[in-house]
């Protein structure tokens, strides 16, 4: 694992131990991860970061959101989330894109997030997208760059919540996070501020 995407992943294992939660990564069987570059044709740096770093219990939670990191062993089965109809048995929308790869999902509202691997950059890495879950259509927008920017503005978030105690947030607590993370994920990625998902 490059020392980028390392760093990130640091970033993550410390900030949820300041917080005291749940926080297990391990290394994915090389077979394993040889399958999934056949099947899901995933970048070699996620590769890289699951034979190194496999998310086996991680999921980050801030006052607005709860993203779990989706292990290995799961990625394909995951695949299938935005396939399967929803709660109402309404048909899931069709225009999934084959070159997007589950590789999360929020654990408070269902939507996906994924790398598009029709978009690798010279490192191998590709930026992650997250879609609202329910809609006629999935209407991508950009979460991160690059899937070790994504790690870096998950672990910054985590550490703003921090300041936010474990109260129920209110309207005005969730803009006040928001309003506090944005100059920071401007630092780490600025085409993810601009896409808005994070404010």
């Amino acid at each position: 694992m490059d020392s980028d995407l390392a760093e990130a992943v640091d970033a993550l294992k410390a900030i949820c131990a300041k917080r005291k939660l749940p926080c297990t990564f391990g290394k994915a069987p090389q077979a394993l991860v040889d399958e999934l570059k056949k099947q899901l044709r995933v970048p070699p740096r996620f590769r890289n970061y699951l034979l190194a770093a496999n998310p086996e219990k991680v999921e980050t939670v801030t006052p607005v959101e709860r993203i779990r990191l989706i292990p290995a062993g799961e990625l394909v089965k995951a695949q299938d989330l935005v396939k399967t109809p929803g709660e109402n048995g309404a048909a899931p929308p069709a225009d999934w894109k084959p070159a997007w790869v589950v590789i999360g999902e929020s654990s408070l509202l269902g939507d996906p997030y994924f790398l598009d691997t029709s978009k690798p950059d010279p490192e191998g890495d590709c930026p992650v997208y997250t879609a609202m879950s329910g809609q006629d259509r999935w209407v991508p927008t950009l979460a991160a760059s690059s899937f070790a920017q994504f790690l870096r503005i998950l672990a910054t978030a985590m550490e703003i919540a921090a300041g936010f105690g474990d109260a129920i947030m209110d309207d005005e607590d969730e803009d006040a996070f928001r309003e506090a993370l944005g100059p920071k994920v401007k630092i780490i990625d600025a085409a993810a501020l601009r896409a808005g998902h994070w404010t």
